[in-house]
């Protein structure tokens, strides 16, 4: 698991622990879930993960962001309006935490998935002050809110 600076490498093949279904958000079947934690960030407040689920339908309930990119098998996913969504393998998905999808799995589905904690709204707060503030007092450049690596940039990497 990944927390300081040190790069990670893994094999292709991932041994997955189990990760049970509350049996209350179960509505049919049985469902059996395996994931296992590929990563933590150094604040604690991401994680990454592998998850895969055998057939069955069941509520999920996010306390968290979660990003998720379908790897394997297909889902349908009502949303909270009673949309129905049909997602496979390469589709991504994104639930905000406080949001409720009801998943109904046919057979098998496996997901990477990038979990983050929301800061609380206080620090938000404080974050858009800063922001602002920064905005007026001019700097020389303009902050890019992509990482460097995705930046059109001619000149070399500083090292």
């Amino acid at each position: 698991m990944a927390t300081g600076t040190s790069i990670e490498f893994s094999s292709r093949t991932v041994q997955l622990d189990p990760s049970p279904i509350r049996t209350d958000w179960i509505l049919e079947g049985n469902p059996v879930a395996n994931y296992r934690l590929l990563s933590t960030s150094a604040d604690g407040r991401a994680t990454t993960l592998f998850w895969e689920c055998t057939a069955g339908r069941f509520n999920w309930f996010y306390d968290i962001d979660e990003t998720v990119c379908l790897l394997e098998g297909s889902v349908t996913i009502k949303d909270e309006t009673g949309t129905v969504h049909r997602m496979c393998a390469g589709d991504t998905i994104f639930f905000p935490a406080g949001s409720r999808a009801e998943w109904s799995v046919e057979t098998y589905v496996r997901k990477v998935a990038f979990c983050r904690a929301p800061l609380p709204k206080a620090i938000l707060v404080a974050q858009r002050i800063y922001r602002a503030v920064r905005r007026m007092v001019p700097t020389g450049s303009a902050p890019s809110a992509a990482p460097a690596m995705f930046q059109d940039s001619k000149a070399p990497p500083a090292r």
